[in-house]
């Protein structure tokens, strides 16, 4: 398959421009896709878009992020039923310094003849002043062309400003300065940047007499409607900050069964020859599901992470663990335990001096009083570490203490806590 092929079986391809294939098949080239970074993190939305420029790195073509430090700073309208809230500068170069750092760990920046580029747009209007944008930009497309796109049309009626009307302008005009600084002749995006990608080859036809190309995949929608890249929560972002590894596999997990096919097409690097048998087979979604997780979890957090998003799961739904198990555990993996289930601070002196009661009980805890604790006690309910408890006065020990930092705590089979101990350090 060449890169155009693979897309298709993909299902990746919404709309792209006549000849594109042909062009593709005689010449090694660039092609873009723009960011804007208006958020503190890539999400698994964005991931679509990753997805178009590492294969198309994977066929031997160069793929070049452009980040939008200047259109982030405007607004695009696409698909926008209100006017966006301005960030400001100090928060897009926040958001643009990490994002950089999260690309050059998704795609090869560092090695082969095609090893990718990044180029900010900021760049190319810093210095530049508003009469001479206006006289090379401005006067290449007219106000017709520009009303008839639809990012437009859909905003007419609400409200529309200067300033996000003017959008199409600039990303148009990044597609020809990419052409005359590096020579990109492809820009690729969402479905709904159809309008503002061909605003740009219309530039270049213009302005350069040149041919430039466009592609575009169509928006990733979940089988029950609801658009891709978010949970119950939220967005589902890249940063294990902001998303923990635990949280990012179990979207993947979670997802509806109807979706698999989509997403094994999507986001699996594995040989289209296994996809295709897999894709054929009658394989449980279960099974397809927690394979594309680990796959997904291992390229974006790495093994080690992947390993602990597995001890936490244990952690969760394994009742049958062996108190050797907790005590087994690495102090990265409690923290990660710590962060999906309830958690609570405790100081040092609470440990040293009170005995399990003392900590278990109060606001936020384990237990609301001592007779409901004292009950759980009595019906064997509780444990510490996976250690059963059965004396009402239990002290802790050293070996409690795991890590010198952290003691789990249990009330029955689904009440699963983690006490967090102040050490003053």
């Amino acid at each position: 398959m060449n890169f155009i092929e693979e897309l298709q079986w993909r299902k990746m391809i919404h709309d792209m421009t006549p000849g594109l294939e042909e062009h593709l098949a005689k010449n090694k080239t660039k092609g873009y896709i723009g960011f804007d970074p208006t958020a503190p993190s890539l999400t698994i939305g964005n991931y679509v878009q990753i997805m178009s420029l590492t294969l198309f790195q994977q066929h031997g073509h160069t793929p070049v992020v452009l980040m939008g430090g200047a259109t982030g700073r405007i607004g695009d309208p696409s698909f926008k039923d209100t006017e966006r809230e301005l960030k400001s500068d100090d928060e897009i170069q926040r958001n643009l310094e990490h994002q950089q750092n999260q690309f050059r760990q998704l795609i090869n920046f560092d090695s082969g003849d095609n090893k990718a580029l990044m180029v900010n747009n900021f760049d190319f209007y810093k210095d530049m002043n508003v009469l001479e944008f206006l006289r090379d930009a401005g006067k290449t497309l007219t106000v017709n062309y520009m009303m008839s796109k639809e990012s437009v049309k859909k905003r007419i009626t609400t409200g529309l400003s200067f300033t996000e009307f003017s959008y199409q302008l600039l990303q148009g005009y990044d597609f020809q300065l990419l052409m005359e600084k590096h020579g990109i002749d492809l820009q690729m995006g969402g479905s709904d940047q159809w309008g503002n990608i061909t605003s740009g080859t219309e530039f270049i036809r213009r302005n350069t007499g040149k041919k430039a190309y466009a592609l575009t995949s169509p928006l990733l929608v979940k089988a029950d409607g609801t658009k891709f890249g978010k949970s119950t929560e939220g967005n589902i972002w890249l940063d294990p900050q902001l998303t923990s590894p635990y949280q990012f596999y179990q979207f993947w997990i979670n997802g509806d069964d109807r979706d698999i096919d989509k997403f094994i097409r999507t986001f699996s690097l594995r040989p289209i020859s296994e996809l295709q048998e897999v894709l054929a087979s009658d394989a449980d979604p279960r099974t397809l599901k927690s394979e594309l997780a680990r796959e997904l979890t291992i390229r974006i957090h790495g093994q080690e992470e992947y390993d602990s998003v597995l001890k936490v799961s244990e952690i969760l739904f394994n009742n049958k663990l062996s108190p050797e198990y907790v005590q087994a555990l690495s102090e990265k993996e409690l923290n990660s335990i710590a962060r999906e289930i309830p958690a609570f601070d405790i100081e040092k002196s609470e440990v040293d001096s009170g005995g399990l009661l003392d900590v278990a009980v109060g606001d936020e805890r384990v237990f609301k009083s001592n007779g409901e604790a004292r009950r759980a006690i009595k019906g064997n309910a509780v444990s510490v570490n996976k250690k059963k408890i059965k004396d009402f006065e239990y002290k802790f020990t050293a070996d409690d203490v795991l890590h010198g930092k952290y003691i789990l705590l249990e009330n029955g089979k689904k009440n699963k806590y983690i006490a967090r101990i102040n050490t003053g350090s």
